[in-house]
């Protein structure tokens, strides 16, 4: 073995799992990741997940490989994906030069990135951020308290009034242009004119974590409840009921997502980073991916 190889696990697993042919260039196969501040499954393809960490944007595979896309390592705290274009990424953080990004965008599957707004006040650091599913000229996020909203794909900003406190995350409807979801620290908010207004969803009791709806029936929510655990409603949030993945511990769901082309198949993700994976609707989960 080369000598190279001992000093470093990455570099191990590196020496051990050389690129195919077919392989492309800008994947990087690695071994772990740190942390993750977003997730999203491929619109196409169903085996691919989206993961951005703290140092870059990573993609899964067919459940087992794990890539670093493109040589980018900046901190990508706000993550979304185009509704339709597979290629299309959009994402907000810091750069490893230091300071905040602002709002940029990828067009090529996140090899590269173009900067296209700072945002208000910014530039921006959108800790939650969330792309319409019907209108991706439609764009949330949050920023230093308030949500920010752009209607122009992200150009130009305008700040909401009396948005909800505490944020946790934004999720977007996938059939109702004009409706925006907020998980908080005090429960799930739901406004259906982008923001103008907001109520509140019953049956929630806690903080929220993570929320997904289902690609083709906006009337199917999951949640993570930090006291009631994963959480499925059918009716639009208006009423809930335990989703069955039944964690062998306390460790929280950070992530949720649906693969829009089979939405039988879900995943989630743990904050110790493992990865559970459902093919048939949640009546049965398996673990994808071991935690840190």
């Amino acid at each position: 073995m080369d000598r190279a190889c001992n000093h470093h696990y990455d570099l191990l697993w590196h020496c051990n799992n050389k690129k195919s042919n077919t392989e492309p260039q800008y994947l990087t196969p690695i071994s772990t990741f740190q942390d993750a501040h977003g997730m999203a499954v491929d619109v196409e393809d169903p085996s691919k997940l989206y993961i951005a960490t703290h140092h870059g944007l990573l993609m899964t595979k067919d459940d087992k490989n794990l890539y670093r896309v493109g040589s980018g390592r900046d901190d990508y705290m706000g993550f979304s994906t185009h509704p339709t274009d597979p290629s299309t990424f959009f994402t907000s953080g810091h750069p490893t030069t230091g300071g905040n990004i602002g709002f940029q965008k990828s067009t090529d599957g996140g090899r590269t990135w173009q900067h296209v707004s700072d945002g208000i006040n910014g530039p921006v650091d959108f800790h939650s951020m969330a792309v319409s599913q019907v209108n991706p000229e439609v764009v949330y996020g949050t920023y230093q308290g308030e949500i920010q909203k752009s209607l122009n794909g992200g150009k130009d900003w305008q700040v909401i009034d009396d948005s909800p406190a505490n944020i946790i995350s934004l999720t977007t409807d996938t059939q109702e242009a004009d409706t925006v979801y907020a998980s908080t620290t005090a429960g799930m908010y739901v406004s259906r004119d982008q923001g103008t207004t907001w109520s509140t969803l019953k049956g929630i009791d806690g903080a929220v974590m993570a929320v997904a709806i289902h690609p083709s029936d906006n009337q199917e929510l999951l949640a993570y409840v930090q006291n009631q655990g994963l959480q499925k409603s059918i009716d639009g949030g208006a009423s809930w009921t335990s989703a069955g993945l039944e964690l062998a511990d306390t460790t929280p769901i950070m992530y949720i997502a649906f693969a829009k082309t089979q939405p039988s198949i879900r995943y989630v993700l743990l904050q110790d980073l493992s990865i559970y994976k459902t093919t048939d609707s949640g009546q049965t989960w398996q673990k994808m991916r071991q935690g840190a």
